[in-house]
């Protein structure tokens, strides 16, 4: 249980420490080509390996000149990380790219044209009923 705790605080602080950096201290143009965020940390149980999964916004040429800049910046950002999480060992960062929000909005899409295409059937069964 207190295992678990320390990797979510980890998690949390990484994902934190990522954001700021993307706002501010990466240099490389092409991880401005998207906007970025990141929306999720996964960091193994032995702290030696932290997934940070990002959403960007943009277009795929983009998305993948995007991914591209990050995964050039990783050896930076890990350093940087070394420096600001007092770890015995930084963890290695992998940069996945996050299509959950994408996902919801297509699932969000889907609901409202069923929900319309009900509304319209339901409308012309009342006109049915009143004739």
């Amino acid at each position: 249980m207190a295992t678990d705790r320390r990797v979510a605080r980890v998690a949390e602080q990484i994902r934190r420490e990522v954001s700021q950096m993307l706002l501010s201290e990466i240099k490389d143009d092409r991880v401005g080509a998207g906007m970025v965020s990141v929306t999720d940390v996964a960091v193994s149980n032995d702290l030696q390996h932290a997934k940070i999964f990002v959403s960007i916004y943009g277009s795929e040429d983009a998305k993948a000149e995007t991914m591209e800049g990050l995964r050039s910046a990783t050896g930076f950002i890990r350093s940087e990380l070394g420096q600001r999480v007092r770890l015995r060992r930084t963890p290695e960062v992998i940069f996945l790219e996050d299509h959950s929000i994408e996902r919801g909005n297509r699932v969000l899409s889907l609901l409202n044209q069923l929900n319309q295409e009900r509304q319209a059937h339901s409308e012309e069964d009342d006109l049915d009923a009143q004739e």
